[in-house]
């Protein structure tokens, strides 16, 4: 089992930055990508940014150039710093994560944090 939890949501003026984290903890060596999602009301979860094992990582076109995806192997923590934040950033972000074992793929998500950004 691997368990994550999210932190950094808030609320932020347009032009504003947030740093969401997400603390992994329980059998997380087996996991080989761990990336953010989010979900606006009305619409489907899509892909913020991702980031494999080996520090490979993939962007969604809207976070390109202002979101930019680290982390810190010593913490178990992923960070998603969010930079010139837009309206259309507003959604719940979830923390998610991916392991195999055995040949059998196992997913998991965070609770998820609010960002609302208005002014």
């Amino acid at each position: 089992q691997v368990q994550l939890v999210e932190s950094g949501g808030g609320l932020v003026q347009p032009g504003g930055s947030l740093r969401l984290s997400c603390a992994a903890s329980g059998s997380i060596n087996s996991i080989y990508v761990m990336g953010w999602y989010r979900q606006a009301p009305g619409k489907q979860r899509e892909l913020v940014a991702a980031i494999t094992s080996g520090g490979n990582t993939n962007y969604a076109d809207s976070s390109k150039g202002r979101f930019t995806l680290s982390s810190d192997n010593a913490k178990n923590t992923m960070y998603l710093q969010m930079n010139s934040l837009k309206p259309e950033d507003t959604a719940v972000y979830y923390c998610h994560a991916t392991r195999v074992v055995a040949g059998t793929r196992y997913i998991y998500w965070g609770q998820g944090t609010q960002v609302t950004v208005s002014s």
